[in-house]
């Protein structure tokens, strides 16, 4: 049996790529990683061990807590945390994360990667900016629409901005909850979130937010390929981001109010980041529903980014949406609470920095993706290739879920003493839309994980099939 010792933390192996810390202390179930020989060792400078044994100890947790590939520390469950809860449990705030239901949306073409040039990509991102602020605080440019609609859109999600006329109805089912997640009611939700939330829509946010033109680098699994549209050098677009402001005030209030709660409930919870009450407390009931509405802005927020950024193309192609192919492949959320079923038991399931991946057959598919699985989207960082994969029957063991990027492997501020030839070095040829590169150091390449080793983790202990790798031409950042 192969045994590590990691932060003080003992982890017996389990399986390829798979260590679990056995319950002690106060946990109530193991604490489960999925890492590598090399990706296991960057678990040694960072807090995450620390964060996910305190999540194995909240009241009903289900085992194991998990630590995808990408883990790294957080706000109370690290990033890369995968947490499910009975009924009769508790719901955390911080096991959600403050961008609530950031995400990743995959948008393939028609169009032929070869043909876009450096002036050509040029053109576009400066034409996407146009369209679509970039950046932490700005404010949408479709506020005589998205306030009159804001009401509707944290309700009833895409199809909101869809009737406002932002896409098509047939998008819905290429989005993770058909674009809506039941139970959002706006009362739950304050007033300062609100008010941050009706100016935000339509906006990319900064950090690690980005829309990225791409390539279709390799086809890796030929016929599901096929059925998600994708083809060799063929261009797509990658949207990441979330709900912003909005969902960021919801979770600022609801860890004050979650962690109140907590005492007032006599609820042992090991550190702020994890506050949390009963689900069926009117707390937490009621940061369901604001997390449901945030949830719901975030989806309707990529969509009309999505529609801005076809426009963008429309613009400099001088051609139709139709004639250039453009397709939804498919939205997948990040950042999010729901409720499922896993081994007969309704669970409230709490994904931080992980995806959902249901595996060929799964009733919860889309139609369109029954017979295949959906897909999972994996995006690198700027700079490095992102993945499409889907999850098999063996993802039943991370209740169904998958890491959702690289992970981080610098902090910001480390990741801010990386020299320019250093930045642009880890760039290479990819466009990118920030004039000085100090804007945007602290998310260059080299302060994330090995995208290619991390993929590999799931896949080897067969959770995955990789279905294509992209790579990216030219990326749109917002500056903080």
């Amino acid at each position: 049996m192969s045994v590590d010792i990691i932060q003080g933390y003992t982890l017996v192996k389990d399986g390829i790529n798979k260590w679990r810390i056995p319950k002690f202390g106060k946990m109530r179930v193991d604490a489960v990683v999925y890492v590598n020989d090399s990706l296991k060792d960057l678990l040694r400078d960072d807090q995450s061990l620390r964060q996910l044994v305190n999540a194995a100890s909240l009241p009903g947790v289900v085992e194991p807590v998990i630590g995808m590939p990408d883990i790294h520390e957080g706000f109370g469950l690290p990033i890369g945390g995968v947490m499910a809860i009975e009924e009769k449990g508790v719901i955390s705030a911080g096991a959600v994360g403050y961008d609530i239901n950031c995400g990743v949306r995959l948008v393939r073409s028609d169009l032929e990667a070869d043909y876009f040039t450096k002036d050509i990509l040029y053109k576009l991102i400066e034409r996407i900016e146009h369209y679509v602020p970039t950046g932490i605080g700005k404010k949408g440019k479709h506020k005589g629409i998205t306030r009159v609609i804001f009401d509707d859109v944290v309700h009833n999600g895409v199809e909101a901005v869809i009737k406002a006329g932002f896409g098509k109805k047939s998008d819905l089912e290429y989005i993770e909850e058909g674009g809506k997640l039941e139970g959002a009611d706006i009362s739950a939700v304050s007033e300062e979130a609100q008010e941050r939330g009706e100016e935000q829509l339509g906006t990319l946010g900064g950090g690690n937010h980005f829309i990225e033109i791409q390539k279709v680098e390799e086809i890796l699994e030929e016929n599901l390929a096929e059925k998600f549209g994708l083809f060799k050098g063929q261009l797509a677009v990658m949207i990441h981001t979330g709900s912003r402001g909005f969902g960021h005030q919801i979770a600022t209030d609801y860890t004050k109010i979650l962690w109140e709660a907590a005492k007032k409930y006599g609820i042992e919870v090991p550190e702020k980041g994890l506050a949390a009450a009963p689900i069926k407390s009117k707390e937490g009931q009621n940061y369901y529903k604001a997390m449901a509405a945030a949830v719901n802005f975030a989806f309707s927020n990529r969509q009309i980014i999505m529609f801005d950024v076809i426009r963008a193309f429309e613009d400099v192609l001088k051609k139709s949406e139709e004639e250039m192919g453009f397709k939804l492949v498919y939205d997948v959320a990040h950042n999010i609470a729901k409720w499922e079923v896993h081994g007969g038991k309704r669970m409230l399931v709490h994904r931080k920095g992980a995806t959902r991946a249901l595996p060929a057959g799964h009733p919860q598919n889309p139609p369109s993706y029954r017979d295949t699985g959906h897909p999972a989207l994996i995006p690198g960082s700027m700079g490095t290739g992102s993945y499409v994969v889907v999850g098999t029957e063996k993802a039943a063991e991370t209740f169904y879920s998958v890491n959702h990027g690289a992970g981080r492997r610098l902090s910001r501020n480390q990741a801010k003493k990386i020299s320019k030839e250093e930045f642009e070095r880890s760039m290479g040829d990819v466009v990118y839309n920030v004039r000085s590169y100090k804007d945007i150091v602290d998310e260059s390449p080299l302060a994330y994980k090995d995208v290619e080793a991390v993929v590999s983790v799931l896949e080897e202990r067969g959770i995955t099939i990789p279905v294509a790798k992209l790579i990216p031409l030219a990326v749109v950042k917002g500056a903080d």
